[in-house]
């Protein structure tokens, strides 16, 4: 092997062979000069860890042209101090690679968890995705939580690094007395992380070993029939729609969102029948809905207000409009204040019953439960209730509701003209012995 002084002129007087060609520096042990059959020249550093008897190894420093002899003599100098010590050079370099690419993979990880996997980012994403398959309220109280309650608390913070601990913080935050709003933190919440750990985002759903917050006590608020025509008296005190409204939910029994969103195209009056669509009902079943006279008269009041209001000369009540919101204040769109109008509603009551005072508290949805209890004390079988009311469970659960297949149209009509009835004798309480209960007639027929 060739020894010299590694300078620029040996440099380029060492010229390619048929195999590779070396010069060795006579200054710095191990440090050397490749030159391949193809004419590129490379500096090297050869070295042994462990003395004599230890494998000798090459490290490369570098091509000639990028670096100079004395650059590539400086850097053989460190390496052999770091042989020397003990640290072997390739090794080390490796090393460094390897923490190199540690640190690029951390510093993506974090941008990850400070990006993307933020967590007003991921709820973004699961409640695009939610409510694509959920009916617009339930999307849109999913939406609530996450603003509401989650995402103050959450903002910012990598949903990796989430804990239980922060989830209960949130919920515990809820006044106890608050069981419905603490169960939907709790249960939105689960399904949330459940749908980022599908995912891959992250490893476990923290949720899973929450204690589950105590479910809120099944109301049982009934309205006395003095209570319940306080109400329909004070319905007439309110402005259009919301009147009608509250009368509507009396006499039909329906769920408040299904009342609100009424359109003409599920009414028919020749049938007087209301038809829920299963996309517009919470249990996503279709329901038809018998309407009693009440309850087209009520119907027909709105159409002619709406003639009314469009001019239109040839004018007749019982001519509905064929499509349109029914219950609407511009006409384009749904009613929606409803805590609006029942803070009307109880204003009404109370300047109306005078000394009696305000009735005790209650909710909009208690009219539903009203309804359900009226119909059995005027002997309606429970399980036609149940067909008024829409409802999928008890009788109609399980193998009864596969088989069962009996639409109560006709007993539901029946049971809705009795309720109304009713509720037509409690607002005059001297005819009220003229109402005679379902089940008495039935068993007189």
């Amino acid at each position: 092997m060739a020894t010299g002084t590694i300078s620029k002129r040996s440099v380029d007087a060492t010229k390619p062979g048929t195999r590779d060609q070396f010069l060795w520096d006579d200054e710095v042990p191990g440090f050397g000069l490749k030159v391949t059959p193809a004419g590129a020249k490379v500096y090297l550093f050869q070295y042994r860890i462990g003395g004599r008897g230890a494998t000798t190894r090459r490290y490369t420093i570098g091509k000639h042209g990028p670096l100079t002899p004395d650059q590539a003599r400086t850097r053989a100098k460190a390496l052999a101090h770091m042989a020397e010590e003990g640290t072997d050079p390739r090794q080390a370099e490796d090393d460094a690679l390897a923490a190199k690419a540690d640190a690029k993979r951390e510093a993506e990880a974090k941008a990850k968890l400070e990006g993307e996997l933020a967590f007003e980012k991921v709820a973004a994403r699961w409640l695009e995705e939610y409510e694509l398959h959920h009916k617009p309220r339930t999307a849109e109280q999913a939406r609530h939580v996450v603003n509401a309650r989650l995402l103050p608390a959450l903002k910012g913070k990598p949903l990796p690094h989430i804990t239980r601990t922060d989830l209960q913080a949130i919920i515990d935050a809820i006044p106890l007395k608050h069981h419905a709003s603490r169960l939907a933190v709790y249960a939105y919440a689960s399904v949330l992380f459940g749908w980022a750990m599908a995912r891959g985002e992250i490893g476990d759903n923290p949720v899973r070993l929450m204690a589950k917050p105590e479910a809120p006590k099944a109301r049982k608020r009934v309205l006395a029939d003095d209570e319940l025509a306080s109400v329909w008296k004070a319905a007439d005190a309110l402005r259009d729609p919301y009147g009608a409204f509250f009368k509507l939910l009396i006499l039909t029994g329906q769920r408040r969102e299904e009342v609100a969103a009424l359109n003409w195209n599920e009414l028919d009056r020749a049938t007087a029948t209301w038809t829920i669509p299963a996309d517009r009902a919470k249990n996503s079943v279709a329901s038809i809905v018998p309407l009693s006279d009440a309850a087209l008269r009520e119907l027909d009041r709105l159409a002619l207000a709406k003639q009314q209001k469009d001019c239109i000369n040839d004018q007749d009540a019982t001519r509905w409009p064929k499509a349109g919101p029914v219950l609407t204040t511009y006409g384009a769109t749904s009613i929606k204040s409803y805590s609006q109008a029942k803070g009307e509603l109880d204003k009404a009551i109370s300047e109306a019953r005078g000394e009696q005072g305000p009735l005790a508290a209650w909710r909009v949805h208690d009219l539903r439960r009203t309804l359900a209890t009226g119909l059995q004390r005027l002997g309606v079988r429970f399980e036609v209730t149940e067909a008024v009311l829409n409802h999928v469970s008890g009788s109609k659960a399980g193998v009864a509701g596969i088989y069962q297949r009996h639409d109560w149209k006709e007993e539901k009509r029946s049971a809705l003209d009795a309720w109304a009835k009713h509720v037509a004798a409690i607002l005059k309480p001297a005819e009220q012995n003229n109402v005679v209960p379902i089940g008495a007639a039935q068993r007189s027929a």
